[in-house]
């Protein structure tokens, strides 16, 4: 990317965010509740068939998303419906992102459904310096005792090309039982995201951070509105602010998940003031956008036009996931 104008050149690397749908091991795990993942429904002569086409499809998505800019995949992207360390590694083994030599930062969840979050990143462009596992403590409106099982928020922190930059990687509670009554697990997501976001502002207030997920949620939600605050316009946005460039995206009708002939954008990539920045000498964010090219549509029926997902009707589809992905670029000016 360059001005020929003033001679400036500039890097561009992609951040990205990924709900890898249900990217589950074949292996039953007596510590997990698997066996309700739908690889685990299937017959077992068939599992280890589709898992291998699982992470081909997967890993196929991933070496594209922001590739046509960059050159190369994400150098570091968030994931979330991933049940183990195994299956990621499983997936950077596949001949499309086998040599792009990716690091992983992944911890156990408390998760219900034994699904977990985790952050990978290309050991030449990104280096972790702290990673941390942020635990979301919920408990069932009718029974104050019972706890609500659910995803923690992973927290890395690292040098982007020499520039610290944090990133919380999130999948926040779903919809189950209705948006209405599950609303207050959202909220309680947000809050410990602001949570988060406030420490590591409280030791630096021009930190750059960038928060992404899953939210189950979309931009206009209180959660996103109201409890982490994040404005739809740059302008808005003050020191320790949050700004969403998904809002106006979502405004547009464009969505990274279907139901009912309706898109909406619960996939968000969210970041703080720094980040936006005139200043070049370090990174700053230049674009956003939803990777939704044609093949990851599904091709056909009643869903044709929906993000093309791997798994319906209790079998393997031979799609991908049931959301397209998001992005972010981030930009800065090489020296020369």
């Amino acid at each position: 990317m360059s001005n020929a104008q003033n001679e400036k050149t500039y890097r561009v690397n992609t951040v990205a965010f990924y709900n890898l749908e249900n990217l589950f091991d074949p292996v039953n795990d007596p510590e997990k509740y698997d066996e309700a993942s739908p690889i685990m429904e299937m017959a077992e002569s068939l599992r280890e068939e589709v898992y291998a086409k699982k992470l081909t499809n997967m890993a196929k998505v991933i070496a594209k998303i922001g590739a046509d800019v960059t050159g190369h995949p994400p150098a570091v992207l968030g994931v979330c419906e991933v049940e183990n360390r195994r299956v990621l590694e499983d997936l950077l083994n596949e001949s499309t992102l086998v040599n792009e030599d990716y690091g992983i930062v992944h911890f156990d969840s408390p998760d219900k459904r034994g699904i977990d979050v985790a952050l990978l990143y290309k050991k030449s462009i990104f280096r972790p310096i702290n990673t941390s596992s942020h635990e979301l403590l919920i408990y069932d409106q009718d029974d104050p005792e019972k706890r609500v099982y659910t995803r923690d928020q992973l927290l890395v922190t690292g040098l982007l090309d020499g520039d610290k930059i944090h990133f919380i990687v999130n999948h926040w509670p779903s919809r189950s039982g209705g948006e209405a009554r599950s609303r207050f697990k959202r909220e309680k997501a947000a809050a410990l995201n602001k949570k988060i976001i406030d420490s590591l502002q409280a030791e630096d207030p021009y930190a750059k951070i960038i928060t992404m997920g899953d939210l189950n949620d979309g931009p206009y939600n209180t959660s996103v509105k109201e409890v982490l605050g994040a404005k739809a316009e740059k302008e808005e946005v003050k020191l320790k602010g949050l700004y969403n460039p998904m809002e106006n995206m979502q405004k547009k009708g464009i969505g990274t998940i279907a139901y009912r002939d309706s898109w909406d954008l619960f996939d968000q990539m969210i970041l703080s003031q720094p980040l936006l920045d005139d200043d070049y000498s370090s990174y700053r964010y230049y674009k956003a956008g939803v990777y939704n090219p044609q093949y990851l549509a599904n091709p056909r029926g009643r869903y044709k036009g929906y993000p093309y997902r791997s798994f319906s009707d209790g079998g393997f589809s031979g799609g991908y996931s049931d959301h397209f992905p998001v992005y972010v670029y981030l930009v800065k000016e090489v020296r020369k």
